[in-house]
């Protein structure tokens, strides 16, 4: 008999077309239900809360006092909680951010049992290609989705095993029809039976085994009362199937006496038997790009900065950082970061954004004022203390500020030696803006707020110190208007309409119309992008340009700026007629010593269903594309194959290849390539006749949550029509990228780690005599100059550096992004006392032995290794 197991459950999305506040009422009501039902019925086992335990934090901050009920339902196994904190994306939301996910979710459903380790995803936009390897670093070795899979992937059964390229495993088992295949099942038999005859034949064709389920939940559900009179009504049904409640674990327990199930590896991204929305990752920019840029400063900055200050002798601040990551993984889920919500729910999503952004920011800032504040000097000047949070020595060129009473001044290093810079900006700023104190007594002399660049050399993972000394004379600068720019890698003039004409130096090669904007219509809602039919594109290469260019000893920046005529909205569109605009504004900073242009694009939208995107040719046609994902890279065809087929295999969408990537994409041959680097946008295609061109989604503009008939999407709206005038994106818009040309394929050329110092910029902190915070001494002493380790030069990368959750260690994480196996070296010094392997739940595995202070990691590719570190 074929056993089908009915898993009690409730999928609940916190947030979607409804907030999180109309959720929650629901969610109080059900789980009163729930409890009731597990407490009082003997007979009824389990039921599965989601996967993700921010629900119960959602109760709790309601019913505290029902903690203990909880606690004893999950003791007893029947309220199945975790490994979750939010069900997260897999596309565009970082391998850290994955990783916390699962670190505070089994964290805190340890708080009461033991969480349920499978990596249940069920409706996640597509499954990343490394979400193994992060399983299997929390020792989980299943997992259980929908979305992504047909049988071009090697198999057409329901069950497998999913492999990274480093090894790791997991055993599948796919929902093919969904989670919510037993919603509200009726008991009218009639209506019952019209409902199985659906499901069963594609249950039986899929399964490798005779146990088959039968998901009874669905989208804010409450539990199913009448279940068991249901199930007398399907065994009178089919009398051949054996009907039971059940959980997702005994499914596994029999999926494992299998012995020939396919494995598979790469990702899912197919949306032939269900919907993945391919083009879903460039809906509301604004908050893509706010959680891109929050990501990065949390791994990037923020905690190694925690670890320095630590390591120092300060506390490092867990409840405030894990506050700032639950804050930004509530935005996780895939309706939330996808941004397919309604207008209110997307205002939320922003504003914890907003939230998270500000306390990491404020936070930074409390950590660098702590160390600077403390440092044994017998000077009494003012100071400036630049930081690196990468693990090796780098030379840069830093722009900051300066505030001082000063109206001349010099700066000189710890020998006293004096250091060159450049003034670029002064103004006076009122001494309110200070210290209120200053003021209140009387002193309304300004300060004078300067803008001052330099190159310095910074040691690993530390900082140096220089002294602010009051001086004779304003310094001058190098300064110059300039028609074009020439620093150690490129030649760079503006062309007429605003594009970049770059000679490559080292390459010897021009490219041109670089950063040229493409316009098109957008008829389509906040799942897909649907252009026109038979639409002409309109690009700016016939616009007039605004430019001017500047360069000093240290770098050089190219101020660009103008109007594109767009049609306002889709109706005009189709009439061919442009009456709205876009204002287009770019600012490029290129060191003269760095082979980094890096792009702010500021945007200002007037006009409606539409999608921009910007250019960047390469002079080169690959198959093929390379772009990150969490903790390694992925490679994928320019031309999905399956646009061929798509329309007589009846596919759920277009797959049209527009991909997401988190921190870079690189398209090259073995001679050169470029690569784009990005801390806002993750949504990019391969374009032209040849595919030699990188198209930039910057945005979409668009009106609705859901709509029906799309040209590459027919069929049912997705979501429900609900209109959202915000996603229209009319206002301002910021986005940060960079342009990266080089020698080599995009692997070789390690595009990984040159996107991670892109998205690791030096910090600075200037000490002045005043401060409206004021705090007391730490009796911490720090020295004028501090290195925390260093690495010696690899392929490898950082992912972050942070203080462990469990003991006082501090954690490093590295991963290989190459094609070939590679090996991370670190230099502890001699102040190292433990060293362990551990795995991402920061479990210690195994002890290490360092070298005379010096560790040795070797490294799979796409593969991460955890270190703890007691000093």
């Amino acid at each position: 008999m074929k056993q089908v197991h009915i898993v009690p459950h409730m999928h609940w999305d916190r947030e979607w077309y409804f907030s999180t506040e109309e959720s929650r009422i629901l969610l109080v009501n059900n789980m009163e239900e729930i409890m009731d039902r597990l407490e009082t019925d003997p007979d009824y086992p389990y039921y599965v809360l989601d996967g993700q335990t921010s629900i119960l934090e959602d109760y709790f901050a309601v019913k505290p006092e029902a903690k203990d009920r909880v606690k004893k339902l999950v003791q007893a196994g029947k309220l199945i909680i975790g490994p979750w904190y939010t069900q997260t994306d897999e596309m565009v939301v970082g391998g850290e951010s994955i990783v916390r996910n699962l670190l505070y979710g089994i964290k805190d459903s340890k708080e009461f049992g033991n969480p349920m380790m499978i990596g249940y995803l069920p409706d996640s936009f597509g499954q990343s290609a490394q979400m193994p390897h992060i399983l299997n670093g929390f020792d989980i070795k299943y997992t259980i989705f929908w979305r992504g899979t047909s049988e071009r992937h090697g198999t057409d059964k329901t069950e497998f095993h999913w492999e990274t390229k480093d090894g790791s495993k997991v055993l599948v088992q796919l929902l093919p029809l969904g989670y919510a295949i037993g919603k509200y099942l009726p008991q009218d038999e009639a209506a019952l039976q019209q409902r199985m005859e659906k499901y069963f034949p594609v249950l039986d064709r899929g399964a490798t085994t005779d146990h088959q389920l039968l998901p009874n939940g669905h989208d804010q559900m409450p539990i199913q009362k009448d279940i068991y009179e249901v199930m007398e009504k399907l065994k009178q049904l089919y009398p051949d199937r054996e009907f039971f409640l059940s959980k997702y674990e005994n499914i596994f327990a029999e999926l494992e006496k299998q012995a020939n199930l396919a494995t598979l590896n790469g990702e899912f991204l197919d949306g032939k038997y269900m919907r993945v929305h391919r083009s879903i990752f460039s809906t509301r920019m604004d908050i893509k790009a706010a959680n891109t840029r929050v990501e990065n400063k949390i791994t990037n900055l923020l905690e190694p900065l925690a670890s320095m200050a630590y390591d120092l002798g300060f506390e490092y601040h867990h409840g405030l950082i894990e506050l700032i990551w639950k804050e930004i993984m509530k935005n996780h889920a895939h309706d939330s970061i996808g941004c397919c919500c309604s207008d209110k729910v997307h205002r939320e999503i922003a504003n914890r954004l907003f939230l998270a952004e500000e306390k990491t920011d404020q936070l930074i800032e409390f950590y660098k004022r702590q160390m600077v504040d403390s440092m044994e000097t017998s000077h009494d000047m003012d100071r400036l203390t630049l930081f690196n949070f990468l693990p090796y020595e780098r030379e840069e060129v830093v722009t900051m500020e300066i505030i001082s009473k000063y109206s001349a001044f010099s700066l000189e290093n710890e020998e006293g030696e004096a250091v060159e810079y450049e003034v670029l900006q002064a103004e006076e700023i009122d001494p309110g803006l200070i210290d209120r104190q200053i003021v209140h007594y009387g002193n309304y002399e300004p300060f004078i707020q300067y803008k001052i660049q330099l190159k310095a050399t910074l040691p690993a993972m530390g900082y140096r110190t220089l002294f602010v000394k009051e001086g004779q004379e304003s310094r001058g600068h190098s300064k110059q208007n300039k028609q074009s720019i020439e620093t150690d890698y490129y030649k760079i003039s503006v062309n007429s309409n605003g594009s970049l004409n770059i000679w490559d130096k080292q390459l010897e090669k021009s490219f041109d119309q670089v950063l040229l904007l493409e316009n098109g219509g957008d008829d389509g809602d906040e799942y897909d992008y649907s252009p026109l039919e038979n639409e002409e594109l309109i690009f700016s290469d016939d616009v007039e340009a605004d430019v001017a260019l500047e360069q000093n000893d240290y770098a050089a920046s190219i101020d660009i700026r103008y109007s594109m005529d767009v049609p306002k909205d889709i109706k005009e569109r189709k009439a061919g007629e442009r009456t709205s605009k876009v204002d287009v504004h770019f600012n490029l900073s290129i060191s003269n010593h760095k082979p980094i242009i890096e792009v702010t694009c500021e945007l200002d939208n007037f006009a409606k269903d539409h999608r921009l995107r910007t250019y960047i040719p390469t002079g080169l046609s690959s198959s093929f594309s390379i772009a990150d994902n969490q903790f390694g890279h992925i490679k994928r065809d320019v031309y999905d194959a399956a646009m061929d087929v798509w329309q007589e295999e009846n596919w759920s969408e277009r797959p049209d290849p527009i991909y997401p990537m988190l921190n870079f994409i690189g398209l090259s041959n073995e001679r050169y390539g470029i690569s784009v680097l990005t801390n806002s946008t993750r949504e990019y295609e391969i374009v032209g006749e040849y595919y030699d061109t990188i198209a930039l989604t910057l945005f979409r503009s668009i009106g609705h949550l859901g709509k029906a008939d799309m040209i590459r999407r027919p069929g049912r709206p997705s979501g429900i029509k609900l209109p959202t005038p915000d996603s229209q994106m009319i206002g301002k818009l910021t986005l940060d990228f960079a342009l990266y040309l080089h020698k080599g394929s995009t692997l070789q050329a390690n595009v990984a780690k040159v996107a991670k110092e892109y998205l690791t910029p030096v910090h600075t902190y200037n000490k002045i005599p005043y401060n409206a915070m004021k705090l007391n001494e730490s009796g911490v002493k720090t020295p004028l100059s501090f290195q925390l380790l260093k690495e010696e030069g690899t392929h490898a990368v950082l992912s972050t550096l942070k203080k462990s959750e469990q003991d006082d260690t501090l954690v490093l994480r590295v991963f290989n992004p190459s094609d070939e196996a590679s090996e991370a070296i670190y230099h502890f010094g001699d102040e190292v006392k433990e060293v362990y392997r551990t795995n991402l739940n920061e479990d210690r595995q195994e002890e290490l032995i360092p070298d005379q202070g010096t560790l040795t990691v070797p490294l799979k590719v796409n593969q991460s290794q955890t270190i703890s570190i007691k000093r």
